[in-house]
């Protein structure tokens, strides 16, 4: 697997930023950098056997640094919302900077999304790590996070999140990338099936409100594959307070630590079918709803609403808040280990 760095550019501070490529002997590839750990570019073949670029993402370095969308990177200490930026840990309550609303989103703005993540290249892989100091965005304990990255010959870009702290904290790791299966345009004619058959009903700033529902008669199922669009703009709780898809299912057959099955997107247009798998025991998917007047796409593109899907594998939001939900705690000595794999074929 080749594997090549070049630098992209320097913060006013100096610090380099680099554009990994990792390609495989087919020509298919992925761009990282290592602004939030991020996904760049996701270059593979259509059904015709062309390649093309299938991850939104900036014309320039500077844009991904406190972004709206998030746009391809790794957010962190918490991906996801915590209900008015608080939780309690061992009996002491814990502040957070509220920057969504009235919650608390993505570990706030300085979160890992924010940051310049040490980089190497290592063993036909690319490696990206991060320190967050105790206190930092008022989460405790000291943390190392880690994320590797690894691309392979079928074109499975795998994703593998470890961490460590020093104190009890708690923690929630995913990835932020936006697909577009034809490479532009909107995304709603794309299939999407999740293997999910409860979901997590919001309030209207998208906390969750407790115990799962039932995708069942709702526009909130796609246990069997439909387009994002059919019920995008279907008068219901979850699709109004977001406009559009922006809501957490829970996985079917969850077991920690084990690979499950969690979505298939398929687009007839190109062919090209991306299949989830994760470790984790949800999936926030989210339809891009609000991507319209973000920064300059790559190759000078200006990205319109529901121009991309986000399908974040990663625990419940709010999950610091919930004992009933599967536990987001870091206990010190103790490792956080999570996976995700994007597979990428045709039909």
């Amino acid at each position: 697997m080749a594997v090549k760095r070049r630098l992209w550019s320097r913060t006013n501070c100096g610090k380099a930023i680099y554009k990994y490529t990792i390609t495989n002997s087919k020509g298919a590839s992925v761009v990282l950098c290592n602004i939030g750990a991020g996904i760049i570019s996701v270059n593979v073949p259509d059904k015709d056997g062309k390649l093309g670029d299938v991850a939104l993402g900036y014309r320039k370095p500077e844009s991904y640094f406190g972004d709206g969308p998030c746009m391809g990177r790794c957010p962190g200490r918490f991906a996801n919302r915590i209900d008015k930026g608080v939780f309690t840990l061992d009996g002491k309550k814990y502040t957070l900077p509220v920057n969504c609303g009235p919650n608390h989103l993505h570990g706030g703005p300085d979160g890992f999304q924010n940051k310049v993540w040490e980089s190497r290249k290592r063993k036909g892989g690319v490696e990206f790590m991060c320190i967050s100091e105790d206190g930092e965005m008022g989460y405790p304990g000291k943390v190392q996070a880690e994320v590797r990255y690894e691309w392979s010959e079928q074109n499975e870009l795998r994703l593998t999140f470890t961490a460590r702290s020093d104190a009890r904290t708690v923690i929630n790791l995913t990835n932020h990338a936006y697909f577009n299966l034809n490479g532009k345009g909107s995304v709603l004619r794309h299939y999407l099936k999740l293997n999910a058959s409860e979901y997590l009903p919001t309030d209207s700033t998208l906390i969750p409100l407790g115990e799962p529902e039932q995708v069942a008669g709702t526009p909130m199922d796609f246990l069997n594959a439909k387009t994002l669009g059919r019920d995008v703009h279907k008068d219901f709780p979850a699709l109004n307070y977001g406009k559009g898809y922006d809501a957490c299912w829970c996985i079917d057959g969850y077991m920690k630590g084990q690979l499950n099955d969690v979505a298939e997107l398929y687009s007839k247009v190109s062919g090209r079918v991306l299949k989830v798998y994760s470790t984790q025991p949800g999936v926030q998917v989210y339809t891009g709803n609000w991507l319209g007047g973000c920064p300059e796409g790559k190759r000078g593109r200006k990205y319109r609403d529901y121009d991309g899907v986000a399908i974040e594998c990663q625990h419940f939001p709010d999950s610091p808040n919930r004992p009933e939900y599967p536990t987001t705690v870091l206990e010190p000595g103790k490792i956080f280990k999570q996976a995700i794999i994007y597979a990428f074929s045709t039909k």
